[in-house]
């Protein structure tokens, strides 16, 4: 997948903002990844930009979070996830969700496809995602 220099930057905000540098790097990768699943998507806008302005879809972009989570110096793994999925790398698995399962269980999962949990076991409140995709 090919992407601007400024999308390049909102997807490594995204993964900055959505994944703490405990994450793994297998999870670091699968967010930027269903970013670009859900640019391929038809259900959802068809650029990366697009994708990550959606309402409530990523909480770096919430408002109460913006400040905090997705503006600021980038990390160095950010950048080079951002580039791995770009690469096509997809630790998702075709993922178009995900969320912390520790942090929320939203009501919207039930009507998806479970596929796959990564996270740092000692450390699942603010590593693990679990990612989904429509049945």
């Amino acid at each position: 997948t090919d992407a601007t220099s400024s999308e390049l930057e909102v997807l490594a905000r995204i993964v900055k903002g959505e994944c703490p540098a405990a994450v793994p790097w297998e999870g670091k990768v699968a967010v930027a990844a269903v970013v670009l699943n859900r640019v391929r998507s038809r259900r959802f806008p068809n650029s990366i930009r697009g994708v990550a302005h959606q309402k409530s879809q990523f909480s770096c972009y919430n408002q109460r979070y913006r400040q905090r989570l997705y503006f600021g110096k980038i990390p160095d793994y950010a950048w080079r996830a951002a580039r791995a999925a770009l690469a096509g790398q997809d630790p998702s698995k075709g993922s178009t969700y995900y969320f912390n399962p520790f942090l929320v269980n939203p009501s919207w999962a039930r009507k998806l496809t479970f596929v796959r949990r990564i996270g740092n076991a000692s450390q699942k409140r603010t590593t693990t995602h679990d990612f989904y995709r429509q049945p």
